[in-house]
């Protein structure tokens, strides 16, 4: 008996071996990478978004008291240098503790697995099971991966930690009051630049667009509601700074 002849297959429906043909460069996707950059960029938004509502309530508190420039202009200055500090020292906190547990993940994860690298592989199988794939499938990837770098296959699998990309608390520090400062400049110039008469409503209006613009940037990044962000944050910094512009011109009056 012959063997049935099998068809060649169609160009159209041939696989190909290049990978930019089947629609993508072959190159893996740094997830991580892309969520990491995505938080930072996040950071900057909201620590720009600090400064310019901190800066312009503080400005437009001392407008409402006085109209004399100087002031206002070492109110606001001492509120930027002020409010940089704060959140650089804040956040080199907040990260450095960050990089700590991470650190300390690290060591207890290598510890384990010069200490019984057994039990760590029958985990780790544990793991790839749990994530869909077959027993089978799962002991064979966990072997194959433990057999490369078994500390980096445990340290994705377990913490979805990557030695090489911890974080690191100066450069968090460094970008937090780098972007308050820059969100802080804005009611500065703002407040200081125009005529006395001039200065407190170019402010608000200046403020209350910078802020719009902060809240889509956020909600662009968060892939949440544009129109709610936008509104929620313009409504906000409008009611902060009548507040302050009015608590200013109340105790400033009474006071001076």
């Amino acid at each position: 008996m012959t063997a049935a002849a099998v068809p060649e297959p169609s160009p159209d429906q041939a696989p190909t071996a290049d990978p930019e043909a089947a629609g993508h460069s072959g190159e893996p996707h740094d997830g991580n990478g892309i969520q990491g950059r995505l938080n930072w960029l996040r950071a900057g938004v909201l620590g720009a978004n600090d400064g310019i509502v901190s800066v312009a309530g503080i400005v437009v508190g001392v407008a409402g008291a006085t109209s004399e420039r100087g002031p206002v202009f070492t109110a606001g200055l001492a509120g930027l240098v002020a409010g940089a500090v704060s959140m650089s020292l804040g956040e080199y906190v907040s990260v450095s503790s960050q990089r700590d547990s991470e650190a300390a993940e690290l060591a207890q994860e290598k510890r384990e697995l010069a200490e019984d690298p057994g039990t760590e592989l029958e985990e780790l199988v544990a793991l790839y099971e749990a994530k869909g794939l077959s027993p089978a499938t799962a002991r064979t990837v966990a072997e194959e991966l433990t057999a490369h770098d078994a500390l980096a296959a445990h340290l994705d699998a377990e913490l979805n930690l990557d030695p090489a990309d911890l974080a690191d608390p100066i450069q968090a520090a460094a970008a937090s009051a780098l972007a308050f400062t820059l969100g802080a400049l804005l009611p500065m110039l703002a407040i200081l630049l125009p005529p006395p008469g001039w200065r407190v409503p170019v402010t608000f209006v200046s403020v209350l667009i910078a802020l719009g613009i902060a809240g889509a940037a956020s909600a662009r990044i968060g892939d949440s509601d544009v129109r709610r962000a936008v509104a929620r944050v313009v409504i906000g910094g409008a009611v902060g700074l009548a507040f302050t512009y009015g608590v200013g011109h109340l105790f400033g009056t009474a006071i001076g």
